[in-house]
C-alpha cells in the first residue's frame, strides 16, 4: 500500500493512495480511536496490520494537501557517507560503522512544499535518499530481525547548507534548518516498495539528472542501520530513518552547484513515487 496524512480541509488524517485518488483510512473500525487518525497514530496505535483497502469513494489527489507522511517522528536519524560513489567522490574511506546525525520535526517540509533558503548561508545543497519508518518498537535487534520493524519506505531530501554543516566537527548545523527534510509523498509498504538493497531513486535539479542511484549501493544496508541503531537507542513506531545519499551532490561538483530562489527539485522512483520541492 501507499499510504499518506492527508488534509482535505478537517485536519490531518491518514488515507492509502490509489490511482490518481485518496482514500480515508479513519474509522474503519471500533478499534481505530480518534487520536489514531494520521498514519503516524496508526503506527503508534499497531494498527498498520489492521488497515485494509477503503471500500469508501476516494477523494481526488488534487483536492487534499499532502503532508508529511510522518508529520511528528519522534526521532529523525539520518545517516552519512553510507554510499559507495559518495565517499568516493568526498575522498573519504568507507566508515567501518554508520555515521549518523540528527534533524527535527522543523525540518520536515511536506510533498511540493516550498522551502525558504535560510538568512546567513549561500551554499544550501540537494541530497537525494531513501528513508525508512519503524512499524515496531526496536531494541537490540539483530539484522536477520530488522526488516520485521519497517513499516515502509518513503523519499526525503536531506537539504543542507554546507558552510554552516562543516564550520564544527559535528554536522548537525547545517541540517537543521526549517524545512530541510522534505519528504514523500507516501508511506510505501515494504511489499510495495520492492526489495531493501534494489530500491532505485534520482534527483533532477531544474529538469537536469544530478543524482541516479539505486540502495544497492549502500556501505551499510538498511537491515544494518536498524540493527546498529538499535544497539544504541529504542526505535520507535514512526521514527524516520534516511539512508544517506549518492554521488552527484552540488558541494562535489565543479563548478559547485548551490540551490537558489525558483529551482525546482524532483526526487523520484520508480517504487516510491515523486518528491518535488521548489526552493523559495
Amino acid at each position: 500500500m501507499r499510504l499518506v496524512t492527508y488534509d482535505a480541509g478537517d485536519g490531518a488524517r491518514a488515507g492509502e493512495l490509489r490511482d490518481g485518488k485518496v482514500f480515508d483510512l479513519w474509522g474503519q473500525g471500533e478499534s481505530v480511536r480518534q487520536e489514531d487518525r494520521t498514519l503516524s497514530g496508526l503506527l503508534r496505535g499497531g494498527l498498520l496490520a489492521e488497515v485494509e483497502p477503503p471500500p469508501s469513494d476516494g477523494l481526488p489527489l488534487a483536492s487534499v494537501a499532502l503532508l508529511p507522511p510522518i508529520g511528528d517522528p519522534q526521532k529523525i536519524v539520518c545517516i552519512g557517507l553510507n554510499y559507495r560513489s559518495h565517499a568516493a567522490e568526498a575522498g573519504i574511506d568507507p566508515p567501518e560503522e554508520p555515521t549518523f546525525f540528527g534533524k527535527f520535526v522543523n525540518a520536515l517540509a511536506a510533498p511540493g512544499a516550498t522551502v525558504a533558503l535560510p538568512q546567513g548561508t549561500e551554499k544550501v545543497d540537494y541530497e537525494a535518499e531513501v528513508a525508512i519508518v519503524i512499524g515496531a518498537r526496536c531494541s537490540r535487534v539483530q539484522p536477520d530481525q530488522a526488516l520485521d520493524h519497517v513499516a515502509g519506505y518513503t523519499l526525503l531530501n536531506d537539504l543542507s547548507a554546507r558552510d554552516w554543516q562543516f564550520a564544527t566537527p559535528q554536522w548537525m548545523p547545517g541540517k537543521v534548518f526549517d524545512g530541510a527534510a522534505p519528504c514523500g509523498p507516501a508511506l510505501v509498504t515494504p511489499d510495495e516498495a520492492g526489495a531493501h538493497d534494489a530500491i532505485e531513486f534520482k534527483l533532477e535539479l531544474n529538469g537536469e539528472v544530478m543524482q541516479d542511484a539505486s540502495t544497492a549501493d549502500l556501505i551499510h544496508s538498511v537491515p544494518e542501520v536498524i540493527a546498529h541503531l538499535s544497539q544504541l537507542m529504542t526505535l520507535e513506531p514512526g521514527d524516520i530513518i534516511s539512508t544517506g545519499t549518492p554521488s552527484g551532490v552540488g558541494s562535489t561538483r565543479e563548478p559547485r552547484v548551490w540551490l537558489k530562489p525558483g529551482d525546482e527539485i524532483v526526487i523520484t522512483s520508480p517504487t516510491l513515487g515523486e518528491l518535488r520541492t521548489t526552493i523559495g
